[in-house]
């Protein structure tokens, strides 16, 4: 699954906005005697609490005796775009250092009649049969960030965390007639615990003379040979609205996350793509 060729656009163009932060950080003015309560982002935890209106795409892949199957999501099982969450929990045990716990849930259930005469899990689907499908994959990302640069107006870190991704999939439909014959009910699941470690650039900059206004993003990823490979890329522009709050906004250019099918081990394989607008709020002190 690819993240198109729209969307590797963007994340090329965030890609190139990071080395300009952090050529901004470098020049910005510096007081002589610059204190940590100068920085705007003085804070020793951050909570962070999205709304994340998602349009998921990709496909699943079963196994049994050897013979895989791919199931689209889109495609195949109707999923288009819902609404989840995404939250933070930032720890800045000094200036420079920080702990983080990042979670996101993709929770999703769709009717719809298949297109095509699909096998997953060794069960049939035939085409015109009206099937309840269910995808539940949970995201827990303990991590840590280093400040490389931290100035008043912002900062330049590297970050380091490992993506749990707990995934299950599941496809149902009643006992139905196909050519006047009575067929049972037919149920097929499979779920999969993938633990993913990831890296890349995280950055904030104000843009004024002040606290009001600030940018960020990152890029975060890992390529892990035959197991798969995780990349995400995120970009939000936020608002201070008092001391301790803030409304930020953006959009998810891409959040890909593959984990190649192995018949030896039976594990299924998952190839899922999350992007979409972001919107909420962060709370510091």
């Amino acid at each position: 699954m690819s993240i198109g060729a729209r969307n590797l656009r963007k994340l090329i163009s965030l890609r190139g906005a990071i080395p300009i932060a952090f050529i901004l950080l470098l020049t910005l003015p510096i007081p002589l005697r610059a204190q940590q309560n100068d920085d705007f982002d003085n804070y020793k935890v951050r909570i962070d609490a999205f709304w994340f209106y998602s349009n998921p795409s990709g496909n699943i892949q079963g196994s049994v005796s050897g013979d895989s199957a791919s199931v689209d999501l889109q495609k195949d099982l109707g999923f288009n775009t819902y609404s989840t969450f995404a939250g933070k929990f930032d720890w800045k045990f000094t200036r420079k250092n920080h702990f983080y716990v990042a979670a996101s849930p993709f929770d999703t259930s769709r009717q719809t009649t298949l297109s095509r005469t699909f096998t997953f899990q060794g069960q049939t689907f035939e085409a015109d049969l009206v099937t309840q499908s269910d995808l539940h994959a949970v995201l827990i990302a303990p991590g840590y960030q280093y400040d490389i640069i931290r100035r008043k107006r912002g900062h330049f870190g590297i970050a380091v965390q490992v993506d749990l991704f707990d995934t299950s999939a599941m496809i149902s439909a009643a006992a139905h007639v196909v050519n006047g014959t009575q067929q049972g009910a037919v149920s097929a699941s499979a779920s999969l615990l993938a633990p993913i470690p990831v890296a890349g650039p995280e950055f904030r900059l104000y843009l004024l003379n002040s606290s009001r206004l600030f940018v960020e993003g990152n890029v975060y990823g890992m390529y892990l040979g035959g197991y798969g490979n995780f990349v995400s890329t995120s970009d939000t522009i936020g608002v201070t609205l008092t001391k301790n709050l803030s409304l930020n906004a953006g959009y998810q250019l891409g959040s890909r996350l593959v984990v190649d099918n192995n018949d030896s081990s039976k594990r299924i394989g998952v190839r899922l793509t999350q992007r979409g607008a972001i919107v909420g709020l962060e709370y510091s002190f």
